[in-house]
């Protein structure tokens, strides 16, 4: 076994594809309507998804916004930099929310990016 894809809710896929692919350098792997379900499935990635897990982008027509509840916590994406990576992100229109530094009782550097939905994205500075 291995793991496929995470699935997220999102209100606007074309702004939620633009966050991940423009904002936090993915690809757009592949994007289907379903028009008798009134839903879109987009699949994003770093590598195609014979390679390694993705994001399924999920887009429900007719909702344009999802309660996050308290069970989610976070995608973490590993980083060269993540003080040049918090720079980029809120240079290209990215909203950072817990800046780059070391983690609470411990030497590892992380921040936090929220995407356009509000989904929180760590960001883990890798040597």
């Amino acid at each position: 076994m291995r793991l496929l894809h995470t699935m997220l809710r999102v209100g606007n896929l074309d702004r939620s594809i633009a966050f991940y692919t423009d904002i936090l350098g993915m690809q757009l792997l592949r994007r289907q309507d379903y028009p008798e379900g009134r839903f879109t499935l987009a699949f994003v990635g770093y590598q195609p998804e014979s390679e390694g897990a993705v994001l399924e982008l999920t887009h429900n027509w007719d909702t344009s916004g999802y309660d996050l509840g308290n069970g989610y916590g976070h995608i973490a994406l590993g980083v060269p930099d993540a003080y040049a990576a918090c720079e980029a992100i809120r240079a290209a229109g990215g909203k950072v929310v817990r800046e780059a530094g070391p983690m609470k009782h411990g030497t590892t550097v992380i921040a936090f990016v929220e995407d356009p939905d509000g989904y929180k994205v760590e960001l883990i500075q890798r040597d």
